[in-house]
């Protein structure tokens, strides 16, 4: 067990609530679970839940997977994801978090770049065999020794971690956690490449406290998640606020409205998190005034320029919180006052509640001298993001800044002083919630050869959208499907309008 006075680690604060409460409900599959995965829904209480982390704990470390190393995750929102990462924290393994439209080129490439010793997926999401993509790429990465999968049929050489979390295993203290080594690993597109993001539990614990603060969640809320854990942001405002309330976390695995509308009201849902644009429909159609337990939206803005210009929230009494995302550099949240439009953000030191005096600082916002966002604070981590050496040069490194440039363009409003955003990094396209360099969109369309054209649409909801044209669709996304690229990408091809953001909801 860890020390009385020892940080906290997202499995403390699990093994915390287990305490006080243990016949509470934790984790609610969606509803929809059995069309996503090929799997009935599931809820189960604190102490069910811990039986299944401890067991699933003790097979990774039966499976030989030593302490600090990587375990890679690539899962469905549904409950077997929370379950995983508090099971590896347990057994003393750092996850990586893919995303869960990446396919084979990216897994690899993730893979290599992290020494990750074990990868971990599912059957089937939605229609999708991860099984399969784990596996090859697993084929195709050295330092790969372990392979474990959810769900039926898997193939051969994957472990059934179905099986694994039901086995009795025999009580023992968790692996010593130190709350200041890393945790989490995620992976943000900057316009000089991909790069590889480790974050401590303190890390993941003050981004937590930024949302839950600044959005007001109560104590035992009963939050609903449209938002996946694969990244820094979903898993800060999505299990980490879940931990922090003691509540129950039911996820939603993005994007059925219908399923999402009957989640909030059968569950008497009091807060949910969802992408900002998703949120805000349900303010605009009216939906929300018909949900009368729902007192909190958190919003998340994968595309934080427009925030500004985003409708009022005006379905009262809900509140509606703006969470401002940079990759995975960071955030910070300013919840609507009485008007429901978005609040002014100053530099300087930012607070979580923002309105209440004597509260604590979440981070702090500046303008660097290049014009862009930047960012630091107790959930930044400089080292993740300091200047790369040059190339071929025998020049000593000039100084790193203490602070991270998000790349986002920003400026001062000369009459307020505020902070307005302008623009997304240049050479890096958001869809949805996954960024991607542009210069990938002309390599990749270079391969289907002359005439075949790739590009980004700018997009109300989605930040952007890609459409292509080639001069046989249909043959264009069996290449790139081939090739082990995103989806988005494939369906770019698609024939007739396009709509990217109905795949990138996926993320």
């Amino acid at each position: 067990m860890s020390q009385p006075n020892a940080s906290p680690t997202l499995d403390g604060l699990f093994r915390r609530i287990l305490a006080r409460q243990p016949d509470a409900i934790a984790l609610i599959d969606p509803a929809d679970k059995q069309r996503v995965t090929g799997q009935p829904p599931a809820r189960l209480t604190y102490a069910q839940a811990d039986r299944a982390i401890s067991a699933l704990a003790a097979h990774f470390t039966a499976s030989g997977l030593p302490a600090n190393s990587v375990i890679a995750l690539q899962l469905p929102n549904t409950i077997e994801f929370p379950l995983t990462i508090l099971a590896a924290h347990r057994a003393g393994l750092v996850v990586a978090l893919l995303p869960q439209l990446w396919r084979q080129a990216d897994i690899t490439t993730a893979l290599n770049r992290t020494g990750a010793r074990a990868i971990v997926s599912t059957r089937w999401i939605d229609g999708v065999s991860h099984a399969d993509l784990a596996m090859n790429a697993a084929a195709e990465a050295f330092s790969i020794r372990y392979v474990g999968g959810f769900g039926d049929d898997l193939p051969e050489g994957m472990a059934s971690l179905d099986v694994a979390m039901t086995e009795d295993v025999p009580a023992a203290a968790p692996f010593a956690q130190d709350a200041r080594r890393a945790a989490i690993i995620s992976f943000d597109s900057m316009p000089e490449g991909v790069r590889t993001v480790p974050r401590t539990h303190l890390h993941m614990i003050a981004g937590g406290l930024a949302v839950f603060l600044e959005g007001r969640v109560p104590q035992g809320a009963m939050l609903l998640s449209a938002q996946t854990l694969s990244s820094f942001a979903g898993l800060a405002s999505s299990m980490v606020t879940w931990l922090l309330s003691g509540g129950t976390l039911a996820l939603h695995h993005p994007f059925d409205e219908a399923v999402l509308e009957a989640q909030i009201r059968d569950l008497g849902c009091d807060t949910l998190v969802a992408p900002a644009p998703l949120a805000l429909r349900l303010g605009e159609t009216g939906l929300a005034a018909g949900m009368p337990t729902l007192r909190n939206l958190i919003g998340l803005w994968r595309a934080p320029e427009q925030v500004a210009a985003s409708p009022a929230w005006t379905a009262t009494p809900a509140t509606f919180t703006d969470i401002y995302l940079f990759g995975e550099a960071g955030l910070f949240g300013a919840r609507r006052g009485a008007n429901g439009v978005p609040v002014a953000i100053m530099p300087g030191p930012h607070t979580a509640p923002r309105d209440q005096p004597g509260s604590s600082a979440a981070g702090e916002t500046l303008i660097t001298p290049h014009g862009t966002l930047g960012l630091r604070g107790p959930m930044v981590t400089l080292a993740a993001y300091a200047p790369l050496p040059p190339l071929n040069s025998a020049a000593p490194m000039p100084p790193a800044p203490d602070y991270v440039d998000t790349g986002f363009a920003a400026r001062l409003d000369r009459a307020t002083g505020t902070i307005c955003i302008t623009a997304p990094p240049s050479g890096v396209l958001a869809v949805g919630g996954y960024r991607f360099l542009a210069l990938d969109l002309q390599e990749w369309a270079k391969r289907l050869g002359q005439g075949a054209l790739l590009t980004a649409l700018p997009d109300r909801w989605s930040g952007y959208r890609l459409a292509g044209r080639a001069q046989d669709n249909a043959r264009a996304r069996e290449a790139l499907s081939e090739l082990g690229l995103n989806p988005l990408m494939v369906e770019a091809f698609r024939d007739g309008p396009a709509r990217s953001e109905e795949i990138a909801g996926q993320h």
